[in-house]
């Protein structure tokens, strides 16, 4: 019998695009504001184009470089403070409310997520969720060796439910990183695959495949039911 349900926030709750796309905005607004810059709208435009393309990881510089901005290895970690720190235009989705609302009469629910703490504290206040959780860690808090797929974080959450593994469910997205230390903890996985999402790749290994796999949020209570 399944008594508690542990979510992933980024692609699982909502869509992790729509975060990006609200950092890069408030990058642009911050860039634009300097003299001799181009417009918000062009540099928003570039920063997408480079990332839609496929560029996760210098989408600042690239941008820049296309739009022949001078920078330095200073102004490029200042706009990713900007975008780390920045307050998220980013809503809870209606599909993903009304699942949480429904789970929690009858399950106790918790939230694990990895990231940069401010950003993943940000997001959970814009989305509004934070009254739906009993517990909720942030694993960058227990130290950056301890974001998936180390067990830490799931260890700390059936310590302080003082649940038991095989009555405990986790729902993320990325097959990658997402279900190993749940697996090997044995609890149930589900991935959950939403059409948007920004991490696609298939792991290799058989514990980290999900037990479960759905492809609409509402699909959950009625599988749980099952387990």
């Amino acid at each position: 019998m399944v008594t508690t349900v542990i979510f992933d926030l980024d692609d699982t709750l909502y869509d992790e695009i729509d975060y990006c796309k609200s950092g890069f905005t408030a990058v642009s607004e911050f860039l634009a504001e300097l003299s001799g810059t181009p417009s918000a709208g062009l540099i928003d435009a570039a920063l997408r184009d480079q990332f839609t393309a496929g560029n996760r990881t210098n989408t600042f510089n690239c941008a820049l470089d296309a739009l022949r901005i001078d920078y330095n290895e200073e102004r490029i970690q200042e706009l990713v403070g900007v975008y780390r720190n920045h307050i998220p235009k980013i809503t809870l989705p209606t599909d993903s409310r009304e699942v949480l609302n429904e789970l929690k009469a009858n399950y106790t629910l918790a939230l694990l997520t990895d990231g940069f703490l401010p950003a993943q504290q940000l997001k959970v206040q814009a989305l509004g969720i934070e009254t739906f959780f009993r517990i909720i860690v942030y694993t960058e808090q227990l130290g950056r060796e301890c974001w998936k797929p180390c067990p830490v974080g799931f260890e700390k959450i059936i310590q302080s439910l003082n649940e038991i593994p095989a009555r405990m469910v986790y729902v993320g997205d990325n097959e990658k990183k997402d279900f190993i230390a749940p697996n090997r903890l044995e609890f149930s996985s589900v991935q959950l695959i939403r059409p948007a999402r920004l991490h696609k790749s298939v792991a290799t290994e058989s514990v980290a495949a999900a037990t479960y796999v759905i492809h609409d949020i509402r699909q959950l209570p009625a599988l749980l039911e099952t387990l």
